[in-house]
């Protein structure tokens, strides 16, 4: 009898080697790390050989795994061939898409809702945070899209936009500027910093938080000034000061992986859409 190695088992053998752990592979394709071993064990006694050497905590292949790797990817891209192509002209979905916070309120009620309208049969994942953690996902295809903030000479810009102040202005009459900030990485933070310690201002960090909106609360109750786009609190919002440096500007960039179904890709065009009228 032949032996038959089911896709699932190949899918996870692949997102191990990809990903460098049985950690990362885990969420990739959403099993627990015990789930993954048993599977890989599972694969092992298919084909009757051992796949993966531990040295310490990496994972290496043996030469029995070099040879399967080959023919995994081979046996995954048409068996996904094959689906697409059974189902063309239907969404299977899910269209993963990761946007920074700024974007959230704008993209998950007005973006998000019209691709459903338009799409009923297609799957959402989306996921908020920081544009670091949005790429990491992304180069690990575990997001399609990605929406998020850069250089202005990004070229994966599609809109660029101003940096504001944003704050009470009795606050920067004070000997050192209370800051209200989100947590590390944040290209905004980093550019309020370095534009007050070059226009030689001292400054401290009053509030510090993983939050969007908290950080929103902090500003409205005055206990710092910050640093965003008009996408924060507006343009009528933004504060105007001659004691305040001029704040470099900002690209809202828009990343997808190498290869998009159609759901996605229909998605990204639609996020490329409403980014721009942002």
């Amino acid at each position: 009898m032949p032996v038959n190695l089911p896709t699932n088992l190949l899918r996870s053998f692949v997102a191990i080697v990809d990903t460098g752990s049985m950690l990362n592979a885990s969420e990739q394709v959403f099993v627990t790390q015990s789930a993954l071993s048993l599977q890989i064990k599972r694969l092992e006694e298919l084909v009757q050989q051992t796949l993966f050497l531990r040295e310490g905590r990496r994972l290496n292949l043996t030469s029995a795994g070099e040879v399967l790797l080959d023919y995994a990817r081979r046996v995954l891209l048409l068996h996904d061939e094959a689906v697409a192509a059974v189902s063309a002209g239907r969404f299977a979905g899910p269209a993963r898409i990761g946007m920074v916070q700024d974007f959230a309120d704008s993209l998950l009620s007005g973006l998000l809702s019209r691709f459903s309208e338009l799409h009923p049969d297609a799957q959402i994942y989306a996921r908020v945070a920081g544009t670091a953690e949005l790429q990491t996902l992304l180069d690990r295809r575990e997001l399609d899209i990605l929406l998020g903030f850069a250089a202005p000479n990004d070229p994966h810009a599609v809109t660029i936009a101003p940096m504001s102040w944003y704050g009470e202005a009795a606050l920067v009459e004070r000997e050192v500027i209370p800051l209200a900030v989100l947590e590390e990485p944040c290209r905004f933070r980093e550019a309020a910093i370095r534009a007050l310690e070059d226009s030689g201002r001292q400054w401290r960090i009053a509030v510090e938080t993983p939050n969007l909106a908290t950080l929103k609360a902090a500003v409205g109750a005055g206990l710092g000034v910050t640093c965003r786009t008009h996408l924060f609190l507006g343009d009528s919002e933004a504060l105007e000061h001659e004691k305040l440096p001029q704040l470099p500007r900002v690209a809202a960039i828009l990343r997808a992986g190498e290869k998009l179904d159609k759901a996605a890709h229909r998605l990204a065009e639609l996020a490329r859409e409403t980014v721009q009228t942002l």
